[in-house]
């Protein structure tokens, strides 16, 4: 119901809006090396990841990781597909708003979907670098007698743009009970 809410105050919106803000583009592709720090053990890998925009304030995204836990060297995948509404609030400013389905897979018979929401700020500081913090909430569905916690997270990243299509990026998640996951890797935008 909340998510039915938000996507028709969006669309209600929709006259008012301006498009992306100057020096910011929602049409990327990056992979890079994925580092996971968590309380349960830790992970790394590498992960891909993509934006499309379908209309000067709407973008389609999605993410794979595929990772490697130290300790039992088992493999984890996760990705997500999502939709994200930009709205500038400055000249190099958006307001970013996004919904994600999502999967996590543990590779030992047990995997787990959700959702994830997300909302925060993307800016372009300059024409060369930019940044964004985002605060969110996911959640996986109840399986086989395991039900796993809804947790809130916050994620910040940057971009150094070396030309106007190639930058590296990188990003680190924060989550509520002190797991982190980082990102580093280049960028192709177009």
């Amino acid at each position: 119901m909340k998510t039915s809410l938000l996507a028709l105050g969006l669309m209600a919106a929709l006259p008012f809006a301006a498009s992306a803000a100057d020096g910011l583009s929602y049409n990327y592709v990056e992979g890079g090396y994925v580092n996971t720090d968590a309380k349960g053990g830790d992970a790394d890998g590498w992960g891909v990841k993509g934006s499309v925009a379908v209309h000067p304030n709407f973008h389609i995204f999605g993410d794979y990781n595929a990772q490697e836990t130290k300790r039992g060297n088992a493999d984890v995948d996760q990705w997500r597909i999502g939709a994200g509404y930009n709205y500038g609030i400055a000249p190099t400013t958006d307001l970013v708003a996004r919904v994600a389905y999502q999967k996590f897979d543990p590779k030992h018979g047990l995997d787990f979907n959700g959702y994830s929401t997300e909302v925060g700020v993307r800016t372009a500081f300059t024409p060369n670098f930019e940044g964004y913090a985002m605060a969110g909430y996911e959640d996986y569905t109840k399986k086989h007698g395991i039900n796993p916690d809804g947790e809130f997270y916050g994620r910040v990243g940057a971009q150094a743009k070396f030309t106007p299509n190639w930058g590296l990026s990188g990003e680190v998640k924060l989550a509520k009970g002190g797991d982190k996951e980082y990102f580093v890797g280049p960028r192709f935008t177009w």
